[in-house]
């Protein structure tokens, strides 16, 4: 079993036990001292040692008058703590570190760059952690999808109940602790790594939240904090991989008899034996002209399954026993080599109507009422109708809609003959005009259990509105 917890704590603190002015009195008669080491030395030693320990064991918030500093070397990155020591980085807490005493936030002090340069510089090299190892993981090789993996386990364990972050573009989430709007910029990947493993051995009975999450779980949270706020953080491509240069075909449709076939069916016509008990059907493999569907998406659904894209858990999440990115890429070579669309034949879809039928016939859960009363909150301009359609053709994730919808919208996209029931033909006035803005967007948001829509609760609203606008204009 692992443990998870995400409170993490802010470098130095004053309170309002009174030492705050003090140490603004006292630092205002300090002279200006060099750059090095032996003067950084004496400055935690006398100055924000006040506050902070330095050296120890770890305590309880409560015990304390601001966080500890024992191990800071291994927490803070060294340019944020410049930053953070000239002022030049927000406000962590918006409330104390101990709120217990106040709710409202106290301002650190702050000194010169050349002190700041001496501070960051012996914090990083006596201030070190050895409970702290070296890369428990790899955040080389760490992916977007397993950051959006993380931001469901920070949500799902309650971490979103004292930390914010960012979502949508508003900040969500209590402010008790940290915030974790840059997180990615304040704290390093090691530390997080440690402290999420088991936090009560750095802030003891405190309200720290110790969470059971699993190996990946940990991977998968950590690297998320650890990249808030890194705007251009390189996310790993995992289909852009060497496995991906040399695929084995021969070792793919191995893969596809043995695990795949048991719902797709040998010949990929989604007749497997366990296809007659699913809802929704699994897609018709030998209707799909697979070399054009997007390789990342295909890589995301078979390593990380349906629910990994916001489509049915049904679909297992097959990369930890195919063989990682190797049996991921042998499958879709297979995929590719084996089905091409063929006549693209649309039958599959017997209950609900093939593209082009108008109205075609559904039984698709309704939205609560108060999304079904919404109506779009974005102007019907051509900017908006532009962006809706840049997202429907291009840009939407985790795919596209014209791969299910078609250019035109009617539902002959190049996997819409595979999916059962058919996907919705959106040219379809008469169908259309009963749908309103909001049930269009708690569709878009949550998918449609039964059927092949896909959920996109990562797509900000407002592209959900654009989107909308567009979609719009598809019906005649």
């Amino acid at each position: 079993m692992y443990i998870l917890s995400l409170f993490t704590h802010t470098f130095v603190r004053t309170t309002r036990l009174g030492i705050g002015s003090m140490l603004f009195i006292m630092w205002s008669v300090i002279p200006v001292w060099a750059a090095n080491q032996q003067q950084a030395e004496k400055m935690m030693t006398t100055v924000c040692s006040t506050c902070h320990k330095i050296e120890g064991q770890a305590e309880s918030r409560f015990a304390l008058k601001a966080p500890d500093l024992m191990w800071a070397g291994s927490k803070f990155q060294k340019n944020w703590m410049i930053d953070w020591l000239t002022g030049k980085e927000p406000t962590m807490y918006q409330k104390s570190y101990r709120w217990d005493q106040s709710q409202e936030p106290t301002p650190h002090m702050t000194v010169p760059d050349e002190e700041a340069q001496a501070l960051a510089e012996y914090i990083e090299t006596h201030l070190q952690d050895p409970r702290v190892k070296n890369n428990p993981i790899d955040m080389t090789t760490f992916s977007k999808q397993e950051a959006k993996f993380g931001e469901e386990i920070f949500k799902q364990h309650s971490c979103i109940g004292c930390h914010q972050i960012m979502v949508d573009g508003k900040q969500t989430g209590g402010p008790q602790s940290t915030s974790f709007f840059n997180s990615g910029q304040r704290l390093k990947a090691d530390w997080i790594y440690r402290f999420n493993s088991n936090p009560p051995d750095f802030v003891p009975h405190s309200g720290e939240f110790v969470g059971d999450v699993s190996e990946l779980g940990l991977r998968y949270v950590t690297g998320f904090i650890a990249t808030r706020g890194v705007e251009d953080f390189p996310f790993y491509e995992p289909w852009k991989s060497a496995e991906f240069d040399h695929p084995r075909v021969e070792n793919g449709a191995q893969i596809y008899k043995e695990y795949c076939a048991q719902c797709h069916g040998a010949d990929g016509k989604g007749d497997g034996p366990a296809a007659s008990g699913l809802e929704p059907k699994p897609a018709v493999h030998a209707n799909i002209p697979f070399d054009k569907i997007p390789l990342d998406y295909l890589y995301n659904v078979i390593y990380y399954g349906g629910k990994g894209v916001g489509k049915s858990p049904l679909m297992p999440y097959w990369g930890l026993t195919i063989g990682g990115k190797q049996g991921v890429a042998d499958v879709i070579a297979y995929l590719k080599a084996t089905f091409t669309g063929g006549a693209h034949v649309a039958s599959a879809a017997t209950n609900s109507g093939s593209s082009g039928v108008c109205p075609q016939p559904r039984n698709t859960k309704r939205a609560p009422g108060k999304f079904r009363k919404l109506t779009n909150p974005l102007p019907n301009s051509p900017e908006n109708i532009k962006a809706g359609k840049k997202l429907f053709h291009e840009t939407a994730q985790p795919l596209a809609c014209k791969q299910c919808h078609g250019d035109k919208g009617d539902g002959n996209g190049p996997m819409g003959a595979a999916l059962n029931p058919h996907p919705r033909n959106l040219t379809c006035g008469e169908t259309m005009t009963d749908i309103s803005d909001g049930q269009m967007f708690w569709i878009i948001k949550n998918g449609s259990p039964g059927t092949g829509m896909m959920a996109f609760p990562g797509m900000p609203d407002n592209q959900i509105w654009q989107m909308i606008h567009y979609i719009r204009t598809l019906a005649k």
